[in-house]
């Protein structure tokens, strides 16, 4: 069976040895691009969000290289996202697509059909390889997520321009060939290696900036114009909300978003859907924590972000920390982002200025 799955950021490596270890081809989706965008939105509703037809772009470009499988997760809440799969699977068939769809919804909701789909996917595998093929992608999902943050920490201090994101992508060669535990372990502390001994700026004391929202255009470079390695480069150590094997940890069997929430219920304390209350409990933490500003990245017409936008002026006023809302849809360009970037760093600039001073 040749199966395909979402491209999110650099998850697809640990997806594609699950796919391998199950013993079904993956077929590697396609990061994102200007075609994949466009073939989305021919075929989506017009005011579906950017997440939905991207997402629809890469699922067709797959099946235009043989996929015969989709699987994909669902959704739980007011949100719309909770229907994506149900959507795509009926544009792909009114297209003549005749492709197996696999939606995993959270498992401590819908416990039994978790299983069954796990089982359409799994097609008889012993209960060994399907523990061996789960807990190895979980471990290297765990090691790519520490990679990355471990670059974005890196990457503002850097001396030699884009030396960080040549290492990074070195490391993701070396992660995608580890197979076993043990490997993967091995190509953790290597990766860590590399990316330590990337020259930097031990003086350099750069402006922290949150990154909170929508999880697919929070973690999706593609989705977002790789806005944190953008920061980077402008010299901000800038820190996403999201992590993959975070949120499948806290929206699977287990929850460790309590605190977050509890940061939020002075201004938001009704479910809204979506990342929507934990955008503002995590505006909240990173004022706590001295964070010189916040970005919230959003797909246009997210109900669940516009609420909290909505609640975040407030926020920004009570604490005193400035916040940037980037809606996203087809039409944005990364000129315009970078323009608006550069304007929220020389205010970030200039209020830490500003502060200084006063201390003096």
């Amino acid at each position: 069976m040749r199966v395909t799955f979402p491209h999110m950021g650099s998850s697809p490596i640990a997806f594609k040895m699950l796919i391998e270890k199950l013993g079904h081809e993956p077929v590697m989706p396609l990061r994102p691009s200007e075609n994949t965008l466009s073939l989305g939105s021919h075929y989506a509703p017009e005011f579906a969000c950017i997440p939905f037809k991207i997402l629809l772009g890469t699922y067709l470009e797959a099946l235009e290289r043989g996929a015969e499988m989709i699987i994909t997760s669902g959704g739980m809440g007011p949100c719309r996202a909770g229907y994506y799969g149900v959507l795509h699977e009926k544009i792909l068939r009114d297209l003549g697509f005749d492709v197996e769809f696999v939606v995993l919804e959270p498992p401590q909701k819908k416990t039994m059909d978790f299983l069954r789909k796990l089982r359409r996917i799994t097609r008889g595998k012993s209960l060994s390889v399907v523990w061996d093929a789960l807990s190895t992608c979980w471990q290297k999902l765990r090691v790519l997520d520490y990679i990355d943050e471990l670059s974005y920490e890196i990457r503002p201090r850097e001396l030699e321009k884009n030396e960080t994101t040549r290492v990074l992508e070195e490391c993701y060669q070396i992660i995608d060939s580890a197979w076993t535990r043990e490997e993967i372990r091995e190509s953790r502390v290597e990766c860590e290696k590399r990316l330590r001994a990337i020259r930097t700026d031990k003086t350099k004391n750069p402006l922290k900036v949150g990154i909170i929202g929508e999880i697919y255009v929070v973690l999706e470079p593609a989705a977002n114009f790789d806005i944190q390695r953008m920061l980077g480069d402008m010299g901000v150590l800038a820190r996403r909300s999201i992590y993959l094997a975070d949120w499948t940890k806290n929206n699977t069997f287990f929850k460790g978003e309590d605190h977050i929430k509890k940061a939020a219920k002075p201004y938001l304390a009704e479910l809204v859907g979506g990342h929507g209350t934990l955008s503002v409990g995590n505006t909240v933490l990173y004022s706590r924590e001295g964070y010189d500003g916040v970005i919230q990245l959003a797909p246009f017409a997210c109900i669940p972000e516009i609420v909290s936008k909505s609640i975040l002026g407030k926020v920004a006023k009570d604490l005193d920390i400035p916040v940037l809302t980037l809606f996203i849809d087809e039409q944005t360009g990364k000129a315009g982002i970078k323009t608006r970037l550069e304007a929220f760093v020389d205010l970030m600039h200039s209020r830490r200025k500003i502060r200084r001073e006063a201390l003096v």
